[in-house]
């Protein structure tokens, strides 16, 4: 699908963001190995639920949606039975995460833990990304795993059970391995440990906090214990790298003032605010409050004078989502923009520093790739063009966000990408378009 993106004179209205993706994914899995029955509601939208929610009912998890749910009391919500600890059944058939890293990452620690056989896999793109960050520490811990290209690519095969627990030290920050090590450590003799270069997205400890597990934080050092975990009912806020796209536009659009309602502000995810503000954006932060111990607040943008910045180091693992639409902003910002320490980016569901560049290079931007980054000088001016998507849902939206403040027409090539992490993206959009989109 090709999607066309005009001017639009201005940007105003009111956003309810899809539920934050890790959290959700986390909120799944979870609970699916707890005890007890919770209701999840405001799970985020998209692929990236349908695979983690096949996933988990390929091990025997009983989980049922409904409506107009007393417990939650949402319109939508999800009751996830848990199975308890050593309650999943081997799988009959090879587990799909879909396109989802997070949901590979995660369930391949968690099968580590179990005393069976299992085989996960995903799509093309998520067959050709690495994993062997994953295999290392979780076969220290004592699981067999093998997989494609000299076992460090899905699909996996996995035989779990009888894990000792390890201290291992990331040689770069990733949740996604940190999280899939901590959970296979509930599942281990003695103590695990993950020290981290950098703090990344922290999800994975809360919730293992509030459902029961003994875990302890010390700064970049997390300890978790063998522990069976109780369930708990959830209500998810809205994803901060969704709300990054709206935050963007608000920004750099020349009239435009938009409200995204009830999004995570988790100080690990938040980033893309701290990066923007010290760019001369004009957010602010209403109505703070706390959702089963994650921050949450309503953010109000509006157009802004942006000025380019250096980006790199330990902020890196908490804006590495947003960093294409980050570049977008600094396109437009006056003076020039370097984004470094960023080599991650490159295998994500795409070469997304490529991908960004080329990009921005076709709507008129001046910028030059690097290996972990990019320059961009700042001209406050792009204009349309045909643009891919690289079947990148984030490079779908960053992409469209450009388009939106581009002379001329913008066309982007396979939009519907976007739908695997925000489904009503194209309509939010045009919902805040007024005069154009």
């Amino acid at each position: 699908m090709k999607k066309l993106i005009r001017r639009t004179p201005r940007l105003a209205g009111t956003l309810e963001l899809p539920g934050d993706k890790s959290i959700s994914q986390r909120a799944i899995l979870l609970n699916s190995i707890a005890k007890g029955t919770a209701h999840v509601s405001n799970l985020c939208e998209g692929d990236d639920r349908t695979s983690i929610l096949s996933c988990m009912r390929g091990l025997g998890v009983a989980v049922r949606e409904h409506y107009d749910c007393s417990v939650s009391n949402m319109h939508e919500c999800f009751e996830i039975t848990g199975c308890g600890f050593g309650g999943l059944s081997e799988p009959l058939d090879v587990l799909d995460a879909g396109n989802s890293g997070t949901a590979v990452r995660l369930i391949t620690g968690l099968l580590s833990g179990q005393p069976f056989f299992s085989v996960i896999t995903g799509d093309e793109s998520l067959r050709s990304r690495p994993m062997g960050r994953v295999i290392e520490p979780l076969r220290l811990m004592g699981a067999e795993i093998v997989g494609r290209d000299n076992d460090s690519r899905a699909p996996l095969a996995v035989k779990g059970g009888n894990l000792t627990g390890i201290e291992f030290r990331q040689p770069i920050a990733s949740a996604q391995v940190k999280s899939s090590i901590l959970i296979a450590g509930l599942f281990a003799k003695n103590e695990t440990t993950v020290v981290q270069p950098s703090l990344s997205r922290d999800h994975t400890e809360l919730m293992l906090g509030a459902m029961g597990a003994e875990i302890d934080v010390d700064r970049l050092r997390v300890t978790v214990k063998e522990s069976e975990l109780a369930s708990v009912n959830l209500s998810i806020p809205g994803d901060i790298s969704g709300a990054a796209f709206w935050i963007v536009a608000g920004c750099i659009h020349p009239d435009a003032c938009l409200k995204l309602s009830g999004v995570g502000i988790n100080p690990t995810r938040s980033g893309v605010i701290q990066l923007l503000r010290e760019m001369g954006a004009r957010i602010s932060l209403e109505n703070p409050r706390e959702q089963n111990g994650e921050p949450v607040s309503d953010i109000i943008v509006e157009s802004s004078q942006l000025q380019g910045v250096e980006i790199g180091g330990d902020v890196i693992p908490r804006v590495i989502d947003e960093l294409p639409v980050i570049a977008v902003a600094a396109s437009i910002a006056d003076g020039q923009t370097i984004i470094r320490d960023a080599a991650e980016l490159r295998v994500k569901e795409s070469d997304r520093i490529g991908a960004t560049v080329e990009g921005l290079k076709r709507l008129g931007a001046i910028v030059e790739e690097r290996e972990d980054g990019m320059v961009i000088q700042g001209t406050g001016m792009l204009y349309g063009s045909e643009v891919d998507s690289f079947g990148d849902h984030r490079i779908a939206m960053a992409m469209a966000i450009a388009g939106l403040v581009s002379e001329g027409e913008t066309t982007i090539v396979d939009a519907e990408v976007a739908g695997v992490s925000y489904p009503g993206f194209w309509d939010d959009l045009q919902s805040i378009s007024l005069g154009g989109g």
